[in-house]
């Protein structure tokens, strides 16, 4: 009888997979603005333009976001930096002098340029940096809203020009024939778009004035105290204004009501 062999059994050796791990990704830090080195000029405020004003170059203090603390700046021309806690050796403290409401400080006073652009506390309360690619741009868009309320102007007609135009001048439009109207709409719309569009857009303002010229025509009335409106011929109440409403913005937006559509058809079929 035939012996059973055994089966050898064989290791099979096993082998470590090292574990790789995926670098994590730098922080890309942004890049500061570089520093632009060319001529620059400073103009006060408000169209100022005394015959000398100086500004503070010592006793002022800058928020530094990087350190956590305010600095101590001062303009000394023998210095390379406008911070007190950078300069080395003799501090001989300059003044900011502007004439004639400006300043032009020349590429090489970067020390200067530096503390009137960037840390100065009266930037853009006393003085600004003129720079001229922003004033076009600003200047455009003041053009395009000048020509955007000129061209409303022109397609308004007189019945919404006498709307608008009485915010503006009052019951004197009542007086001022269609001509008159379109001038001074033409003007307002030129000397001030931004009121003029908004106005224009604002179906309340309509709807004021269509009160307003019932109320001059005495188809209603206005109480003495400005609480009511009522019918001029027969002092039957129309409506009671709200506290701390102007009477005839309250009228425009009672107009808008189911009671007040009925007495606005009313009215208007007087007024025609």
């Amino acid at each position: 009888m035939a012996k059973k062999q055994k089966t050898q059994e064989v290791e099979v050796p096993v082998v470590d997979t090292p574990v790789v791990e995926t670098p994590k990704p730098k922080k890309v830090e942004p890049k500061r603005p570089k520093w632009e080195i060319k001529d620059r000029v400073y103009n006060l405020k408000g169209n100022k333009k005394p015959l000398s004003r100086m500004i503070k170059s010592a006793n002022v203090y800058y928020f530094d976001e990087e350190k956590g603390y305010e600095r101590e700046l001062k303009y000394c021309q023998n210095q390379q930096t406008c911070f007190v806690d950078e300069m080395k050796g003799d501090q001989r403290l300059s003044h900011i002098v502007f004439r004639n409401g400006s300043l032009f400080v020349e590429k090489s006073k970067t020390t200067l340029q530096k503390l009137l652009s960037l840390y100065h506390p009266d930037k853009n309360k006393l003085y600004e940096e003129y720079e001229p690619v922003k004033e076009a741009a600003s200047q455009i868009e003041i053009l395009e809203l000048e020509a955007d309320a000129i061209v409303m102007a022109r397609e308004t007609d007189i019945d919404m020009a006498e709307a608008i135009l009485r915010v503006e001048k009052g019951s004197e439009v009542s007086k001022m024939s269609s001509k008159e109207l379109k001038r001074d709409l033409l003007v307002f719309a030129r000397n001030n778009p931004a009121l003029f569009l908004e106005l224009a857009t604002d179906d309340n303002v309509q709807l004021r004035n269509f009160g307003i010229k019932a109320t001059e025509l005495g188809i209603i009335k206005l109480s003495s105290d400005q609480r009511n409106f009522l019918w001029g011929s027969n002092n039957r109440p129309i409506m009671t204004v709200p506290f701390d409403e102007h009477p005839y913005t309250a009228l425009a937006h009672w107009f808008k009501t189911d009671e007040g559509m009925e007495i606005y058809a009313n009215i208007e079929k007087r007024l025609n």
